[in-house]
């Protein structure tokens, strides 16, 4: 796995550590609306045996109409800790597109200070392809002690963003599709304008993951940067469309050893709902 990113487990590897009581599995699917699709009633279903659901926009910040904001540490620790999950564990997160909103959940738990924190690669679907056991047994955990370190520096919020469109020392790259980083599609959240920021760059995250839902290398990871006039030697702000996918682009710079990183939380649905933001368009 090396050649992509150390922060992969194989299926064949948490297969072997389902029971283990020091690995938590986490289910973090997200779905846009117009998928249609329900995450918790898909898990409920059918889940990798002791995997719990995340909510990624229930254990967020309400205080805000924004989706899927980072929470407090404060709510992070009450609801993590809730679920069964301590300081020193491994956690293991991964999602039913195979690579689309467990990069999120990772981030999140990176973000709170948790080093053993991993993606299972391909996902769901893989895993099932494969042919490994799911239930629809739900098994809860005793109640966890969780204490988070809250890393603010890999967190970016509206103020940092417009500061950051006028230094030249800072690349922002939007994970968005190239149409909507444009301006010449519309967003899939109809009440938003597309466009970007001033001075971004686009790697749309699809771009990055392959057939399988796999993490492609990181040899292609570079090219596609690069090709994309993403200066490697400044440090990186991830953006998308509301602070999903922007982890994907984390999650690949990571892996190509990327240092100074960090994630625009509110991305394009904060951006282009402010009227003190500025969008350019083609």
């Amino acid at each position: 796995m090396a050649e992509r990113t150390n922060w992969l487990v194989d299926s064949e590897w948490l297969e072997a550590h389902l029971d283990s009581p020091d690995v938590v599995i986490l289910d973090g699917s997200w779905y846009l609306p117009q998928l249609e699709r329900d995450p918790k009633a898909e898990f409920r279903r059918a889940h990798i045996p002791g995997a719990l659901f995340f909510d990624i926009d229930e254990i967020a910040d309400l205080s805000t109409d924004l989706p899927h904001m980072l929470p407090s540490a404060e709510l992070f620790n009450a609801e993590v800790s809730k679920m069964g999950i301590s300081d020193g564990q491994t956690v293991v997160v991964y999602d039913g597109l195979g690579l689309s909103s467990a990069p999120r959940l990772w981030w999140t738990f990176r973000v709170m200070g948790v080093k053993d924190v991993y993606i299972l690669d391909g996902g769901l679907p893989k895993w099932k392809a494969e042919k490994r056991p799911v239930t629809d047994e739900i098994r809860p955990r005793a109640r966890g002690r969780f204490n988070a370190q809250l890393d603010h520096g890999a967190v970016r919020n509206f103020d940092d963003m417009l500061k950051a469109i006028k230094d030249d020392g800072v690349e922002i790259v939007d994970a968005r599709s190239e149409e909507r980083w444009r301006g010449i599609a519309p967003e899939p959240r109809p009440h938003l304008s597309s466009g970007r920021m001033p001075g971004s760059k686009n790697v749309p995250f699809n771009g990055l993951i392959d057939d399988n839902g796999q993490l492609k290398d990181v040899a292609f990871l570079k090219e596609r940067f690069i090709e994309a006039g993403v200066d490697l030697s400044k440090p990186i702000i991830t953006s998308c469309g509301s602070g999903a996918t922007a982890a994907i682009l984390f999650l690949a710079l990571d892996t190509m050893g990327q240092k100074k990183l960090s994630l625009y939380d509110g991305s394009w649905t904060e951006w282009a709902s402010r009227d003190d933001s500025i969008i350019e368009k083609d």
